[in-house]
């Protein structure tokens, strides 16, 4: 098995870089990607599409359906909270399984080095807590995964979903030439706090490779539209050099064209500490809707 992409076709003209964000995280990359789509710009036909954790969901995702019945999906899958209720506060706490996660996050971040070091830490102390588990978690996971996929297919055009190696920490990258299955490769890439196995190798959450977006992957690519629900953010220090700013720098100075999306400060409530709310998941892909719709006509000269 080969978690390391193939050669890059020819075509290196335009990437469309799908960052995580949790449940709202892919909920607004598809209404994004739905409100371009139906004001006449399709981004789906990339030359290439780096997909992270929830990204890689989305990524998949547009491989077996249109942004636009993927974005109606969302809008008929579950009711919104009615305005005013608690459920829809914006200053609502964030679960305590989740809440929970991130102190975790935050603890080994502390205690680490840098990105190398990080990645070690998070896959040992992930594997920690599979030894601990009742081993049912693999199984459920990857058919809550393959449920969310049109199709179990990998698409011809190039699409690399990123992933963490938890023995070692190094990083991993599966496209369709790797001889892993879509929805395993998926599964992997949003394994965020237990380990997700491939073959013998147990994988976590691909936004530990180097951030939420992992967007350096586009080196090379004459335009780069990353959709970042996180807008960017990250909890590792800036002197590390993994941010998304750093890595459009580098992307930039080296002759590609960056354009970035991430949601506007009226939606920010709807990720990070609730990424995980699927009451929130309605809301979210209409803001990305709205945005999306917006930002048609300025993005497409530069797609185009």
């Amino acid at each position: 098995m080969n978690s390391t992409p193939s050669a890059q076709p020819e075509a290196r003209e335009r990437a469309l870089v799908l960052g995580g964000g949790g449940s709202t995280g892919n909920a607004w990359l598809i209404g994004v990607v739905a409100g371009l789509f139906d004001a006449g710009l399709d981004v789906t036909t990339a030359d290439l599409t780096i997909g992270t954790s929830a990204g890689s969901t989305a990524a998949a995702q547009f491989a077996g359906a249109s942004p636009t019945e993927l974005f109606a999906a969302i809008l008929a899958a579950a009711p919104e909270q009615k305005a005013g209720s608690a459920a829809s506060d914006r200053s609502r706490v964030a679960s305590r399984p989740v809440a929970d996660h991130l102190a975790r996050i935050s603890a080994i971040i502390a205690s680490s080095d840098d990105m190398a070091d990080l990645r070690r830490r998070m896959g040992a102390a992930a594997l920690d807590l599979a030894a601990a588990s009742d081993g049912s978690w693999q199984k459920q996971w990857r058919a809550t995964v393959a449920a969310r996929l049109p199709s179990r297919q990998w698409p011809q055009r190039t699409v690399l979903i990123t992933a963490v190696d938890a023995r070692t920490g190094a990083p991993a990258v599966f496209d369709r030439h790797s001889g892993v299955d879509l929805a395993d490769a998926v599964a992997a890439s949003c394994a965020s706090r237990l380990p997700y196995r491939v073959g013998d190798i147990p994988y976590l959450d691909g936004g530990y490779r180097s951030n939420a977006e992992n967007a350096d992957l586009a080196a090379g690519y004459a335009r780069v539209l990353v959709l970042a629900p996180f807008g960017g953010r990250a909890l590792t220090p800036v002197e590390w050099g993994n941010h998304l700013a750093t890595q459009i720098d580098e992307l930039r100075a080296h002759g590609s064209r960056v354009e970035t999306i991430s949601p506007d400060g009226s939606a920010e409530h709807m990720f990070g500490p609730n990424a995980m709310d699927l009451t929130l998941r309605p809301p979210a892909a209409r803001t990305g809707y709205e945005q999306g719709t917006a930002l048609a006509e300025p993005l497409a000269a530069f797609w185009r």
